[in-house]
């Protein structure tokens, strides 16, 4: 990258960043409610800040002064997804992005960056791509408070080719750690648009999961079809993704196991119907896969409503957010709400607890607790009783810096 491409990238973090660096003095929030992330309410609180952690969290006192006044909002938990494709994008011919269109990696890493910050400002404090090489120095910028945006965790790029070896596989997990991969993403069955049949054997799932896992490594499973649901979580993989064609059986022996289960209910479905001149003819996205994604759509939604129903599984958060769709995070929480049947409380904790849980991170994140990292969100509504309220954010921290409020400070 060359030094103007640094200093576009500087002046592209000056426009849209707000102050960032350390709020080192107590911060003390007014919240009118608070919903813990637990399945927990409180009623007017007082949450007091100090050096980017929550010290203490305690009923409101009428005395001394408040840093943010939220009494007129019901706080929660910084929101997380597990899935958000923060990468992808629509270039300057209004077209998604691909590999020959003419871009450069300053180009890509700019969409990236403005989508990072339209996902922050939108409550969404924390979430996993999975993936792209470009996720890396994206995720770094903002560790270090270079670029405003939530925390990324990243798998870099993907596994996907059926023709790899186990030993193969093998090694590109290990190559994945050492370029700095937080986590492992592998396609074990063909897309949705594609029929979403089994591609990897049962020996290649064994060899990618297993062998992330011998590197403390979580993994994430494209998976559509019951077959290959079946096959990653024998396979011992940490979580599987999309499940378009999920049988009971198979909903039940990943709550056996201990799998973790991220379907998706409408957002990215839609998304693409929404938006199919700007995909329309790359790749399989034609009329058969479009006609596949409308199908899916109520199926899907019906997945929402039997995983949410089955004893012991464990059902995490995420939305497949692609070009298009980043934002717009909550939209699919309203959806599994209203169409699948999942309880309101319950799929607010889907994206707190339970996802910081799902991405190792449920003793930093997901909670409104003391000693817990001061990730937290304001919205005008109570989301426990109508679920739309996630998508009025009005206040985002993340890690102590207040990045929107009603007010200035």
């Amino acid at each position: 990258m060359t030094s103007r491409h640094l200093h576009l990238l500087a002046l592209a973090a000056f426009l849209i960043a707000p102050t960032l660096g350390a709020q080192d003095s107590s911060i003390v929030i007014r919240a009118g409610r608070v919903l813990d992330g637990r399945g927990g309410t409180l009623a007017t609180t007082t949450i007091v800040v100090r050096g980017g952690t929550i010290a203490t969290v305690s009923p409101a006192s009428s005395s001394g002064p408040a840093t943010y006044d939220l009494s007129r909002y019901t706080v929660l938990p910084g929101l997380i997804d597990v899935h958000e494709h923060v990468g992808w994008h629509f270039n300057a011919a209004g077209r998604f992005h691909t590999s020959g269109d003419g871009e450069t990696l300053v180009d890509e890493t700019l969409a990236g960056a403005g989508n990072a910050y339209t996902v922050l400002m939108a409550g969404w404090t924390t979430i996993a791509s999975p993936g792209s090489a470009s996720d890396a120095p994206l995720r770094d910028a903002i560790a270090r408070g270079v670029l405003p945006g939530p925390r990324i965790l990243t798998s870099l790029e993907p596994l996907s080719d059926p023709r790899l070896s186990p030993d193969s596989i093998r090694a590109l997990v290990r190559l994945r750690k050492a370029q700095g991969a937080d986590f492992i993403k592998i396609f074990a069955s063909a897309s949705i648009r594609d029929g979403g049949k089994q591609t990897w054997s049962d020996a290649q799932l064994a060899a990618g999961c297993g062998e992330a896992t011998r590197l403390g490594l979580h993994t994430m499973v494209h998976a559509h079809s019951a077959e290959a649901m079946r096959a990653a979580t024998l396979a011992g993989c940490t979580q599987i993704e999309h499940g378009v064609f999920a049988t009971q059986e198979v909903l039940d022996l990943m709550a056996q196991r201990g799998t973790w289960f991220d379907p998706q209910c409408s957002l990215v479905f839609r998304n693409y119907l929404d938006n199919r001149a700007r995909y329309d003819g790359i790749g399989n996205y034609n009329a058969v896969g479009f006609a596949s994604m409308e199908k899916a759509l109520p199926i899907a939604a019906n997945v929402v409503r039997v995983a949410s129903r089955t004893t012991g599984l464990k059902l995490a958060y995420g939305t497949d957010a692609v070009a298009g769709a980043h934002g717009r995070n909550a939209e699919d929480l309203t959806c599994r709400v209203r169409s699948g049947g999942q309880p309101p409380m319950d799929a607010i904790m889907s994206a707190t607890s339970r996802n910081a849980e799902a991405m190792g991170l449920g003793n930093r994140i997901g909670t409104v607790a003391s000693g817990m990292q001061a990730d937290l969100i304001a919205v005008d509504g109570d989301p426990s009783a109508d679920i739309t309220a996630l998508g009025r954010v009005v206040f985002v921290m993340k890690g102590g810096i207040v990045y929107l409020s009603p007010r200035a400070p």
